[in-house]
């Protein structure tokens, strides 16, 4: 397979990854949802590929770009979540968390690992299906 093809071929799948869960938090009502969950896997994935084909055979350490995507995208989540009203508690923690998650998995589909991406997505989207437990 040539290498853009396979390029492509993990942006696209870092992009559809991230529409399941996208998706889910669209229908659910939630701020970020499928635009958001896209592109945050997209960009994800593609500053992985960034990192592994981008830089003409100079010796890099990829794992760079994984770290800085993991801070970068903390900024992000803590942008979603709000404090309650009147203090009382906070809100948006799972939306937060779900555009973290799909930061991860888009960094996986980029790097190749094609079956841990997709399993981590059914996990993410089973786990949001589950009714909540109010105590």
């Amino acid at each position: 397979m040539s290498p853009l093809l396979e390029m492509t071929l993990r942006l696209l799948l870092a992009a559809a990854l991230g529409a399941g869960i996208g998706y889910q938090r669209e229908r659910a009502g939630k701020a970020a949802g499928l635009r958001t969950h896209i592109l945050v896997s997209t960009g994800a994935g593609l500053f992985t590929l960034v990192s592994i084909y981008g830089f003409g055979g100079a010796v890099v350490d990829i794992s760079r770009v994984a770290a800085g995507v993991v801070v970068g995208i903390g900024f992000i989540g803590a942008g979603v979540i709000l404090r309650g009203q009147r203090g009382e508690g906070v809100a948006g923690l799972t939306t937060a968390t779900t555009i973290w998650v799909t930061a991860a998995i888009g960094l996986a589909a980029g790097a190749g690992m094609y079956l841990v991406s997709v399993i981590a997505t059914a996990v993410a989207v089973g786990i949001l299906l589950l009714p909540k437990v109010r105590g």
